[in-house]
């Protein structure tokens, strides 16, 4: 009798436990993607911040005018992303937190140009737009049961083909491949905004209760900002007219 269980004790006592746990997931998952959010927000802001900045003191009118630091300029925010994607194991999470920040500071530096080219109604008609469907993209990615990761070859394969055909461009200075380029940059930074958000979300079940946890949150606010920062920038060359 000693080492009799009570059958109904055990199954109340297991949905207890499973729900338990469930919930301590759950709230694990929704503070991992929103540290993952703001860093992406934060990131952002301190680009949109550095770009007008830069603009309205007049330095990027001289810096872009020509010379070696334009492209320095230009440059820097490839090496950033290539130090964090390549080095993200060797770094430390607070040097990783530093890197992210140092490279969206940069990434203002570099952007600052819109200011040159469009008006501010068509940047903040552009933003809007872009942090609405941003949201939309992203809650879709985060909450839908298909597997998008069959479609992420492909747009990793888009992204390839948009760099080959802008550089082309940039000999040919065709308007119409310029607006087909755009066009398509839109469409497939949307489709690797669900991508990369669901490709988020997932990772956390395997760095939950590690210390890859604070790195993985800086890689994951890195994708999102590079969707977002991409799908503004073809937007804006969709919707804007050129000062």
């Amino acid at each position: 009798m000693a080492n009799w269980s009570d059958p109904r004790t055990t199954a109340a006592a297991r949905p207890t436990a499973a729900g338990t746990r469930d919930a301590a997931i759950d709230a694990g998952l929704r503070s991992y993607m929103l540290s993952v959010y703001n860093y992406m927000a934060s990131g952002v802001l301190l680009t949109g911040i550095v770009a007008y900045l830069f603009a309205r003191s007049g330095a990027a009118e001289v810096v872009f005018s020509g010379g070696a630091l334009r492209w320095l300029i230009i440059l820097a925010p490839l090496a950033f992303v290539m130090v964090l994607s390549f080095g993200i194991n060797r770094l430390s999470t607070f040097a990783a937190q530093a890197l992210f920040w140092a490279f969206a500071t940069v990434m203002g530096l570099s952007m600052s140009t819109i200011f040159l080219i469009y008006g501010g109604v068509d940047i903040a008609q552009a933003f809007f737009a872009t942090a609405a469907a941003f949201a939309g993209l992203s809650l879709y990615g985060y909450t839908t049961k298909r597997d998008l990761s069959a479609f992420g070859t492909f747009l990793i394969m888009g992204v390839v083909g948009l760099l080959v055909a802008s550089v082309i461009n940039i000999f040919l200075q065709s308007s119409g491949l310029a607006l087909v380029v755009s066009f398509l940059g839109v469409l497939i930074f949307a489709g690797l905004t669900a991508y990369d958000t669901q490709k988020i979300k997932s990772m956390y079940f395997y760095v939950a209760g590690t210390e890859m946890v604070g790195k993985s949150v800086i890689m994951g606010a890195l994708s999102l900002y590079l969707d977002f920062v991409n799908m503004f920038t073809f937007l804006l060359q969709l919707m804007g007219n050129r000062d």
